[in-house]
């Protein structure tokens, strides 16, 4: 059986650490490249006669992911303790969520620029939603790093806000689990949730994938993909796994459902065990947490929903005269597109702004390896470039002289045009001059444009150019010249 034939099946459960001060349940601190297990106290290392206290921040930022994703808020939650045995948990259980979360359905957006470049004039279902199960709050567990004879673990993130975000098993490639990841952290940028780094830990991602032959047979075994640490690997990871799974089935063999271990540099899925059951973790609620009523919270949370990716792009296409491509470009990053906002303010053509920033300043940024808050060139550099270029006082070619210096020193724009001897020259008398004497040594050329020849005319404004260095303005002479040589 072709493999396309195949109907592939993809659910991803995104944890993503969230932006708090503090931890779920105590006061020690969150933060990421501290010396190991010092961020630490009695509850989150989970010794005896300790006592959790809910952390009512982390609470609201979930509800506020909630919100921002059109989930439904019940009015109640609980907390449950999660049993299982192993070294990062040491009190053998984790307080999560089971049957009472603080969020149920919503769904994921997947924006077009959200899929990988090399897909993104194929997809196969534009538009398409994600549909969410749920969203569940739960302590984060301490980090293991396996060594050859020993593991170390390092208790700092334990109990740190970790969102649990599940998606309903209706991913259908993994294109599609790539753009629902992208689309997915450029949400919760967006909130102020989570920075979502996955070098750093604060988003992880578990996959759920299957296989099956038709449509009407039921899902095939479920088999869990773990050691995700990147977009990119998610969809490596699956489109390995997808060609195993039918391999398996078309060998005869049938697939089990089972956690598998990706390993990103030998390009393969190994299997750790066989996939737990949500009885195999005999959840009960927390005796230690009441129950949560979520109608005030709810409220709270409502004051902070910001303007999500796909209103901002619509409104940079009606305010901003943008094209699709553009918005598109300049909201899918909140920092890009407040950026963009304080540059195009006053400016003379906010799409001239556009084009400096996607064409020049990404370009940059992304060959120096800087973010845009670290770069040197700010919003009112690219605003004055832009007009410099618009009122024809530099050429295009100069602007991006220019450009280059702002990027790598900063600096006044106008300033560095002047000292450098880029500006052009725009002055009727003086491009009189330069007019005259071309005219004057190029005759025949004159009689060609008086004929219609438009090349000529062409021709003549670079005789101009080269006559003036380089520094007269291009528009200005053509226009001179067309007056002068035609009447």
């Amino acid at each position: 059986m072709p493999r396309d034939a195949y109907i592939v099946t993809i659910g991803l459960e995104v944890h993503v650490q969230l932006k708090t001060r503090s931890k779920l349940f105590c006061s020690c601190p969150v933060r990421f490249g501290d010396e190991p297990n010092t961020l630490v106290c009695p509850v989150c290392l989970g010794l005896p006669g300790s006592l959790p206290v809910l952390n009512q921040a982390a609470v609201e930022k979930t509800i506020l992911a909630g919100l921002m994703l059109g989930c439904a808020i019940p009015p109640a939650s609980k907390w449950d303790r999660k049993n299982y045995f192993y070294p990062d948990m040491p009190k053998n259980y984790q307080i999560s969520q089971y049957d009472m979360p603080l969020c149920c359905g919503g769904s994921v957006p997947l924006y077009d620029l959200a899929y990988p470049k090399d897909a993104q004039n194929a997809i196969v279902h534009p538009g398409k939603a994600v549909k969410l199960t749920r969203i569940h709050l739960e302590e984060d567990v301490a980090k293991s790093t396996h060594y050859a004879a020993y593991t170390a673990i390092d208790f700092n993130r334990a109990g740190a806000p970790l969102m649990e975000i599940v998606s309903e098993p209706e991913i259908a490639s993994p294109e599609e689990a790539f753009a629902y990841l992208v689309s997915l952290r450029q949400i919760l940028v967006y909130g102020d949730l989570s920075d979502a780094d996955m070098e750093k830990g604060q988003m992880r991602c578990d996959v759920n994938v299957s296989v099956r032959r038709r449509a009407e047979d039921p899902l095939g075994a479920k088999i869990e993909l773990k050691n995700l640490n990147s977009i990119s690997g998610v969809r490596r990871a699956l489109h390995y796994e997808i060609g195993r799974q039918i391999d398996e089935l078309d060998s005869g063999r049938p697939l089990t459902q089972s956690t598998r271990r990706w390993d990103d540099d030998l390009g393969q899925t190994f299997l750790m065990r066989s996939k737990e059951h949500a009885h195999d973790y005999r959840y009960f609620p927390d005796p230690d947490l009441l129950p949560l009523e979520t109608k005030e919270l709810v409220e709270s949370a409502r004051r902070f929903i910001p303007e999500l990716p796909h209103a901002k792009r619509e409104r940079f296409e009606r305010d901003y005269g943008l094209s699709p491509y553009d918005a598109d470009v300049l909201a899918s990053d909140r920092s890009l597109a407040g950026y963009f906002e304080t540059a195009a303010q006053g400016a003379p053509k906010a799409k001239g702004v556009a084009n400096w920033i996607i064409n020049d300043l990404l370009s940059a940024l992304n060959a120096s390896g800087l973010s845009i808050a670290e770069s040197l060139l700010r919003p009112e550099h690219v605003r004055e470039l832009a007009a410099l270029t618009e009122e024809g006082a530099i050429s295009v070619a100069q602007a991006r002289e220019v450009f280059a210096i702002l990027f790598e020193s900063g600096g006044d724009p106008r300033t560095i045009a002047r000292e450098r001897g880029l500006e052009q020259v725009s002055d009727t008398g003086a491009l009189a001059q330069f007019v005259e004497q071309v005219l004057a040594e190029n005759p025949a050329v004159a009689g060609d444009v008086r004929a219609g020849n438009e090349k000529s005319l062409n021709y003549l404004t670079g005789q101009v150019m080269k006559l003036s260095r380089g520094k007269a303005n291009p528009r200005k002479v053509a226009e001179l010249l067309r007056s002068r040589v035609l009447g």
